[in-house]
Parts: structure tokens; sequence; C-alpha cells
């Protein structure tokens, strides 16, 4: 994201957000389309949503501030599990530096905070989206790169999901007001990545 007041950014701080959503079959996650064209060859790829924290910002505002300029949404669920800082996270790729340049990006190490969300994407939730042109919901299981170090940063997003869920009630995040035991297990099946025997859940459940 771009801000065209420069002189209200953090140029050493960042937020990205990593944002799942549950549609009862699958997790998926919100990702940013990046087109821009480098060496004469036009690339479109994914990235994680995030910004710069501005000056006048803590960082749970800029992670909410990010959220609710992707979704239109507020109040959703926002946990940090990460902060970046290595010195190799802007050198990587020269296309990545590239794409930084063109909109105003400071070429310099940026640490950056990162959380993950979690909405109920059902239809009824989706019809109040206000999702940017460019935003788009993708299967996890079929993503197999980011820019930048962003495939790391997700799949310790998915680490701290999965040891969440099983001791805290976060599931409940991305399910509608009504459910039933069986979408509640098939939720902790697909995050979890493996089946549960029904009897054993729900005696989990219910305790």
């Amino acid at each position: 994201m771009k801000d065209n007041n420069h002189n209200a950014l953090n140029f050493h701080v960042s937020v990205d957000c990593v944002i799942f959503g549950f549609d009862f079959g699958k997790l998926n996650l919100l990702l940013l389309e990046r087109n821009f064209t480098y060496g004469g060859i036009e690339y479109n790829d994914l990235k994680l949503p995030g910004d710069l924290v501005r000056k006048d910002e803590d960082l749970d505002t800029a992670a909410s501030r990010v959220l609710k300029e992707l979704t239109g949404l507020e109040n959703i669920y926002l946990k940090q599990f990460a902060a970046i800082g290595t010195p190799n996270r802007l050198n990587r790729i020269d296309r990545d530096m590239e794409w930084l340049r063109s909109i105003g990006h400071p070429e310099e190490v940026v640490v950056t905070v990162a959380y993950y969300s979690l909405i109920n994407i059902d239809q009824d939730k989706i019809d109040k989206f206000g999702l940017q042109a460019n935003t788009r919901w993708h299967p996890v299981a079929d993503i197999t790169e980011l820019a930048f170090d962003h495939m790391e940063i997700l799949s310790d997003a998915l680490t701290t999901l999965r040891t969440e869920l099983r001791s805290n009630p976060i599931g409940f995040e991305l399910l509608p007001a009504k459910f039933t035991l069986s979408q509640l297990q098939k939720l902790y099946e697909v995050i979890l990545g493996t089946n549960l025997d029904k009897r054993n859940f729900r005696k989990k459940v219910s305790n």
C-alpha cells in the first residue's frame, strides 16, 4: 500500500497481515495481486497485505488499519505472532526491489511485525465485504510462492494458528453465529490437516 504522505511514515517498521478465511471446505488466505514489469518481463504474483507503520499509530492500530482498508471490516480477530528483521529481507530477488522502488519504498531493512487474522467468509459475511480490486481469496493449500519472505511468514502463521487452535477456542472466529458440531469438526480438520475421530472430538468439545 502506498502512502503519499511519506513524512507520516516510519520507514523502519511495518506490519504484515496473514488473513485467514474459512468456507467449510478449505482454509483461504487473502492476498494482494502484484502486477508490474521488470527487465522487460511482466510479473503477476502475490504478496501478503501490509504497510509501513505511521508515526501516530501503534502496531495493533496499523494492523487493524490494513485489515479495514482491505476488507472494510472492523473489530476482527488479530493476533501478533512474529517480528522479522533479517538483513536480507529486501535483497533476495531483484524484482522485489524494483517493485519497492516503484512505490517509493526506502531501500532499507524494515522490521515487520506479523499478525494473523481470522474471518468467517460464509456468504452472509462476504456480502458485507468491501474488498480492494486487487485483493483475492486463495486456498492455502494451493499457495506455493509469494513475494519477499512472505512464504516463511505464512508458514509461521499456520504453525501458530494450529497451536492456538488446540488450546483456545479461536476457531469460533471463523464460523457463523449458528453452526453444527460437524461443521466445527470440519474446521479443525482443515486447519490441522488431519482427520479426527467424531466421538472423541465431540467428547473433547463438550468438556
